[in-house]
């Protein structure tokens, strides 16, 4: 049995060495996103990281990471990079008059563009974090989102 356990250990060492080398090489991912659907070239679409449900969808200020980019074209491609290895969400809006903010008529319903990673459907309000989480794994990971406008 001893005899056993020092031939198993040397092999055991390689393997959590490795597994160790592997998961290193993953600490930084990319997240890819393209967004499609865009009704005009006006203002610009915003994306908010989310790594928990805490704050997600709407509250810029507990995401992980933000950005905006102009629109350009009818699509527009945004990347958060020096990702560890896990689950995340992202929200968009297209902020079409470039104020920073989701705009609503007066009984909330949205009049910009929104979408969120995993394109969940939306009935009665904003999706929940499960329901948009993609798991980030790898070098790149790449996601598309379809944009929706209620009005």
């Amino acid at each position: 049995m001893q005899r056993f356990l020092v031939a198993i250990l040397p092999i055991a060492t390689l393997g959590i060495l490795a597994f160790s080398s592997t998961t290193q090489a993953y600490e930084n991912s990319n997240l890819s996103i393209k967004i499609d659907g865009i009704k005009s070239q006006k203002g610009q679409v915003c994306f908010s990281l989310f790594s928990s449900s805490q704050g997600f969808p709407a509250n810029e200020k507990k995401a992980l990471k933000s950005q905006c980019v102009k629109v350009a074209n009818k699509s527009v491609k945004a990347n958060f990079g020096q990702l560890k290895p896990g689950s995340y969400a992202v929200a968009a809006i297209h902020d079409a008059n470039a104020d920073g903010t989701l705009n609503s008529n007066i009984i909330g319903i949205p009049k910009e563009g929104f979408g969120f990673s995993r394109n969940p459907r939306i009935l009665t309000g904003p999706p929940k974090f499960g329901e948009s989480a993609v798991f980030v794994v790898g070098p790149h990971t790449n996601i598309d989102i379809h944009l929706q406008y209620l009005l």
